[in-house]
């Protein structure tokens, strides 16, 4: 608690000297885990928000192109909380072509379970310990690729494993021949 206040007594004084202003209902001092953007931040680590987690697990399948747009649109953005997105959402990429005529098909149904099973398990990303080695773990598939920058803070002492500071994944498109 100590630390804390040192900081904020730190940024109090900048504010201060640069005339700066913050709002007091805005503010939160001396909590555990506070909301940003989304996620929950503690000393644990980043946690997605269960009320974003809730809304995806309970979307019912998409009827139009639209619903399925708006619903990948929340769904991308917690993506960093599930290893294999890329793969797991390549499926619902066809019903979105241009052109295309829509169809809700078996596959697009179990990769849209399999995306609301993988975000319902999201794990607690780790605060990465920057006094630590990093490494960077990267896979590739046909279709898809993915990395993880790995942080040297480790998840259990006993166990001693490395522990994922975030993930990103992206679908592979075919480049033209030249």
């Amino acid at each position: 608690m100590e630390v804390h206040l040192q900081h904020l007594r730190r940024v109090f004084e900048v504010m201060r000297a640069n005339k700066l202003y913050a709002n007091i209902d805005k503010c939160v001092f001396a909590a555990e885990e506070i909301k940003v953007l989304c996620c929950f931040v503690s000393s644990a680590g980043v946690r997605a928000d269960p009320e974003k987690v809730k809304a995806i697990a309970a979307s019912p399948p998409p009827r139009s192109q639209m619903d399925l747009r708006q619903w990948l649109g929340l769904a991308n953005y917690l993506h960093k909380y599930s290893a294999g997105y890329a793969g797991l959402a390549r499926p619902l990429s066809d019903p979105l072509k241009k052109d295309a005529d829509w169809r809700w098909e078996r596959r697009h149904q179990d990769a849209f379970d399999d995306i609301k099973a993988s975000l319902q398990r999201a794990p607690v990303l780790a605060l990465p310990d920057e006094t630590r080695p990093f490494s960077v773990v990267c896979d590739a598939s046909d279709y898809a690729i993915g990395c993880a920058p790995i942080a040297g803070r480790r998840s259990r002492p006993r166990t001693g494993h490395l522990v994922p500071v975030q993930a990103a994944q992206g679908s592979r498109t075919e480049l033209p021949s030249p």
